[in-house]
């Protein structure tokens, strides 16, 4: 009898990046043709721009239509509402942040990345907060839009998905005051992730599974955004995924809770983020191959 098992989509964090050129993507291809090429070798990439500013609606089209049928986005949240509003009085700008363009990814668009700075603390009753505001499908996330910054949105608004479907969401603490019991059972809530994240012993490493999903990025094991996953390490991980995939928990991967979730079973995202040495391309690839393609 085959054991249930979720979905798992392998990719990276971005995908334009001048080193990668001749090393990854063929020598000549062209810079315009660097997504179409890197979407026929992952499940998924990161779009990582609209974490430092707010995208036209014509890229997220042209994005879509760059890449295969099956193929996902995750989306990095805005800073600004992360890092300079840190999730205080978020609800124009997190329209703002929906009505950007999101929605024109229909089908394509996956998990929405938040990342808290290193510098945040757990505050739950802020947390909750925003949480509330989240869309957790397409028709909210088409009401939020609307009431985005008009004069700021003019002309560059999406607010009509292209099909319905639910929207998940996932969040990468950088504090240590977040391992407490009370951060797990609130975004179990919500139904969102708690994003494992390895960072060469930098920030917190954990993962209490929080959400119908896992969300996993890999920023380097040795040296933050620069290392390389070894053979080791990569075995490593696809014996992990595999577990998460089918609703267990790994035992060599520290949680904050001791009890585990209910087995069913789970999505897995990964995608690697140590790009500064052209390494995450190659150990996406391996990850994958781990992982029968």
């Amino acid at each position: 009898m085959t054991t249930p098992r979720g979905r798992v989509r392998i990719g990276i964090s971005g995908w334009r990046y001048a080193p990668w050129r001749g090393v990854f993507y063929p020598e000549g291809l062209a810079q315009r043709r660097e997504l179409e090429y890197a979407s026929r070798c992952f499940h998924s990439i990161e779009i990582n721009g609209t974490f430092y500013s707010l995208q036209r609606p014509e890229s997220f089209r042209l994005w879509r239509d760059e890449t295969p049928d099956e193929f996902v986005f995750a989306v990095k949240g805005s800073r600004f509402l992360t890092h300079l509003k840190r999730l205080k009085d978020v609800e124009t700008p997190l329209a703002s942040f929906c009505a950007q363009g999101l929605l024109a990814l229909g089908p394509k668009l996956g998990p929405i990345l938040w990342q808290l700075p290193p510098n945040f603390r757990f505050d739950a009753q802020r947390l909750r907060g925003f949480f509330e505001l989240l869309p957790t499908d397409t028709t909210q996330a088409e009401k939020l839009a609307r009431r985005r910054e008009v004069t700021l949105m003019k002309g560059r608004s999406v607010l009509k998905a292209k099909g319905e479907h639910a929207l998940r969401h996932a969040l990468e603490v950088r504090h240590e005051s977040f391992l407490v019991p009370e951060c797990t059972a609130l975004l179990r809530e919500f139904n969102i992730a708690l994003v494992v994240a390895d960072t060469a012993r930098k920030f917190p490493f954990v993962g209490d599974v929080t959400a119908d999903f896992v969300y996993i990025r890999l920023h380097g094991d040795e040296e933050l955004y620069a290392s390389g996953y070894g053979d080791e390490a990569l075995d490593t991980w696809a014996r992990r995924i595999r577990t998460w995939r089918t609703g267990g928990v790994p035992n060599d991967v520290p949680r904050i809770e001791r009890t585990r979730p209910a087995r069913r079973p789970r999505d897995v995202y990964c995608y690697f983020d140590n790009d500064a040495k052209v390494r995450a391309p190659f150990d996406a690839r391996g990850l994958m191959k781990r992982l029968g393609g």
